[in-house]
């Protein structure tokens, strides 16, 4: 539905919440569930059950958010080999961080190399000037101020953006946590619906849940 009026005032859904902050679904997701630490505000509920939030709590949240996340990335660490791969931890650190768990979208949707375990679980790298332009593109710097060596053109959209294989791989994703099952090994099961190889049916359940 995306938003709602109620008594004149304009209300958004999780899906509203979306469209008008530009952060994907499991963003959304850990901001309310981690609220008591990220400032989210409280949703309420229709007559119908709906759940709702204020819009002009969530135009108050976001220009916080993102107030504070540019304050944090004008610090970013800029030292080391363009062209060295890092993990997710790295990532963060470079981004000043305190956790991989933060890293954005934009990052873990493009990594610059993907290694599937044996558990089936992946591992992004990403070299670090990667990095420092996902950074220069949340601040707003200009490209003239970067260290030699980083990206200049603008990021490759995911292989998989168009492939109606995708829908197929959200659903199985849903299915998984709707039943609490472990989403390790989905990699196997997605296989087997879409006849395709486990490593395409991975890197299609990451770019499902990136966008999630």
């Amino acid at each position: 539905m995306g938003r709602q009026t109620f008594s004149g005032r304009v209300a958004l859904d999780r899906a509203g919440v979306a469209t008008q902050t530009g952060a994907a679904r499991r963003t959304i997701n850990l901001w309310h569930r981690e609220r008591e630490r990220t400032g989210f505000p409280d949703a309420f509920t229709d007559e119908a059950g709906g759940e709702w939030f204020w819009l002009d709590d969530i135009e108050a949240f976001h220009a916080a958010h993102r107030a504070a996340k540019l304050a944090v990335l004008t610090t970013v660490d800029r030292s080391g080999d363009p062209h060295e791969l890092v993990g997710s931890g790295e990532a963060a650190k470079i981004l000043r961080y305190g956790s991989y768990r933060n890293l954005p979208d934009e990052l873990r949707e493009r990594p610059d190399d993907v290694e599937i375990l044996s558990d089936g679980r992946l591992r992004r790298r990403w070299y670090r000037r990667t990095v420092w332009a996902i950074a220069d593109a949340r601040t707003g710097r200009q490209s003239t101020g970067r260290t030699p060596g980083t990206l200049t053109g603008p990021l490759k959209p995911h292989p998989y953006a168009d492939d109606p294989r995708l829908q197929v791989a959200a659903d199985l994703l849903a299915e998984a946590r709707q039943d609490g099952r472990d989403l390790r090994g989905l990699g196997v099961e997605l296989a087997r619906r879409l006849g395709v190889a486990q490593r395409t049916a991975q890197r299609l359940l990451t770019a499902a849940e990136a966008i999630d």
